[in-house]
């Protein structure tokens, strides 16, 4: 069976801290996602690739156990007597690498079946008898600069755990480690989720949703779901904060004369004065027209910067006209 370097998968060092791993996780799961891959394959197996090394790193037990081994870990194995079998119902979002560790069965060929997860820490003797609450999950999300200016629900998929429908999270079937969880009580499972994304998000901002995190051991409740928002860029603006900046190319003579000209807002187009003896590059405001400010209910402004438009060709009048111009020191 090979061995899965975890650390290898999400790109940072064995000494990462934990927020590392996070955002080397938030940033692979954004590229690999589902609703960014529809139909590829290759996209698919590495989201759960990323997944699961993610499970394993941002779980403190599950680190500490995984980094007593390396690519020899079989080794560490071979002096128990015994072989190792597969069932066919394990998660198939996890690899036989993860399932050997953390949830696998061995079957003993002269001492009976023993639980690889007890050699860990994790057998079912050492399974608490108290009620534990789920852990809270993370997930990144894509939304538009134009999503996060007027909020509403979207569907998004995401991956996390959930009891497990055989045992129902006891781990166990009978006197057996349950075949489908391998007494982990929990299995993976991808659902979709409709998502009220508030007006204003920022990059970077957690949206909450109550009890979609993994569930609770022991009756214990489950976890909350954060998804932590990436805002696409966006081809018409630039945010910072709550105020947006465009450019708009204006011809040099109402540079020189002033006049009106049409602004994108994200709201659609709207008039825009400028004045007389206005310099190429100079940045004009248009209060609140920017994005809304999250729970409140105030918005940024526009900050609008003008290029002139200097024309390429001119006709015998027009050159004249700026002939004279030069002349007179203009």
């Amino acid at each position: 069976m090979e061995y899965k370097d975890y650390y290898k998968i999400l790109g940072v060092d064995r000494k990462a801290s934990e927020k590392e791993i996070k955002s080397a996780y938030r940033k692979l799961a954004r590229k690999y996602h589902p609703d960014v891959n529809p139909g590829n394959a290759s996209a698919e197996s590495r989201f759960k690739e990323i997944n699961e090394a993610h499970a394993v790193l941002t779980d403190p037990e599950k680190r500490k156990q995984y980094d007593t081994l390396g690519p020899d870990w079989q080794k560490r194995f071979q002096t128990r007597p015994g072989t190792y079998t597969r069932t066919t119902a394990g998660p198939a979002d996890f690899s036989d690498f993860f399932e050997t560790l953390f949830g696998q069965r061995q079957t003993g060929q002269s001492t009976g079946d023993f639980d690889l997860g007890s050699i860990f820490g994790r057998g079912r003797n050492r399974r608490a008898d108290t009620q534990a609450r789920g852990a809270d999950i993370e997930q990144p999300i894509d939304v538009t600069l134009q999503e996060a200016f007027r909020g509403g629900e979207r569907a998004f998929t995401i991956q996390a755990q959930q009891t497990c429908p055989t045992c129902h999270g006891s781990g166990l079937q009978g006197e057996q480690l349950c075949p489908t969880c391998h007494g982990a009580t929990t299995v993976p499972k991808t659902r979709r989720l409709d998502v009220k994304i508030p007006a204003g998000v920022r990059e970077g901002s957690r949206i909450r949703i109550a009890g979609e995190g993994n569930p609770g051991s022991n009756g214990g409740s489950a976890g909350d779901l954060y998804l932590v928002v990436h805002v696409l860029p966006d081809p018409r603006f630039r945010r910072e904060g709550n105020d947006l900046y465009t450019d708009v190319s204006v011809p040099i003579t109402m540079l020189v004369l002033g006049g009106e000209t049409q602004v994108p807002t994200m709201n659609g187009n709207v008039t825009m004065r400028v004045p007389a003896s206005s310099q190429n590059g100079r940045t004009l405001r248009l209060s609140g027209q920017g994005m809304p400010v999250l729970k409140g209910g105030e918005r940024g402004n526009l900050y609008v910067k003008l290029n002139a438009v200097v024309p390429t060709t001119l006709n015998d009048e027009q050159r004249g006209l700026f002939e004279r111009l030069a002349q007179a020191g203009v």
